[in-house]
């Protein structure tokens, strides 16, 4: 199995603060991507000290074929995995994701509620009005992928080294899984950071309102990115993400 350029996870231990106490964030990436759309994000955070996991998912960062052959519920067990092994080292953690990683992470705030100090979404998807997705769970008994959905950035000449082609299976499991992710939402009481992209070619409006309308959480903000397409963590809004989720972490973990 070789990795593709800039696939490979990034972890970074962190540093206790002033007292003692150790913070760490966990990281997703989405659906066809790889740690390269996230590892500059988890990098910034590092550098304020925090302690950082930004996971491979099964399948991906190798073969859209190597995708084929995973599901959903393999990229949650991952995250789950992930998100022990951080606890395990340190005292409070904050978790996000990218588009699917978003949902994950969702997931896993409704699933250990006590466990997670802040969520930070970035375009997450847990619905879709694309009417064309309709047709997956057929399709993919007539073809194994269709064209890809990566790399839409408005920002020139940056890549997120996504697949060229999307498997139709993982993404018809991913389908079938909003439905027990949008049914769980209302567990979910943490803090919530979320940031939309005005222009999204991949992740529409649709997500955000059932998420921000069905959350349990009392603390929840939109933050609308206007330079920006469905990859922001690469593109011209980055660093404003970068920036306003070091604050959230620090506000969030240190109530």
């Amino acid at each position: 199995m070789t990795l593709a350029p800039h696939a490979e996870p990034f972890y970074a231990d962190g540093r206790a603060d002033a007292d003692g106490q150790r913070v760490g964030v966990l990281l997703s990436h989405g659906f066809t991507g790889s740690p390269a759309s996230m590892t500059p994000w988890g990098r910034y955070l590092a550098e304020q000290g925090y302690a950082v996991s930004v996971p491979r998912l099964p399948g991906h960062g190798t073969t859209w074929q190597d995708m084929s052959r995973t599901s959903y519920a393999d990229y949650y067990a991952e995250i789950q995995r992930e998100f022990d092994a951080l606890k395990a080292h340190v005292d409070k953690i904050v978790v996000g994701g990218l588009s699917m990683g978003g949902g994950l992470v969702l997931w896993l705030a409704a699933h250990r509620p006590h466990d997670i100090s802040g969520v930070m979404l970035v375009n997450a998807a847990v619905a879709s009005n694309n009417k064309q997705l309709l047709a997956v769970p057929l399709l993919k008994h007539v073809i194994k992928a269709m064209p890809g959905i990566g790399n839409d950035i408005k920002k020139p000449e940056v890549s997120e080294y996504g697949y060229t082609k999307t498997p139709l299976r993982p993404l018809h499991s991913m389908i079938r899984s909003w439905k027990q992710v949008r049914s769980d939402l209302p567990k979910v009481t943490a803090p919530v950071l979320l940031f939309r992209s005005a222009e999204d070619h991949v992740v529409d409006p649709s997500s955000a309102r059932i998420i921000l309308g069905t959350i349990s959480s009392r603390d929840a903000t939109e933050r609308i990115l206007e330079n920006s397409y469905h990859v922001a963590t690469l593109d011209n809004d980055a660093d404003a993400i970068f920036a306003e989720s070091a604050a959230f972490v620090k506000r969030v973990t240190e109530e």
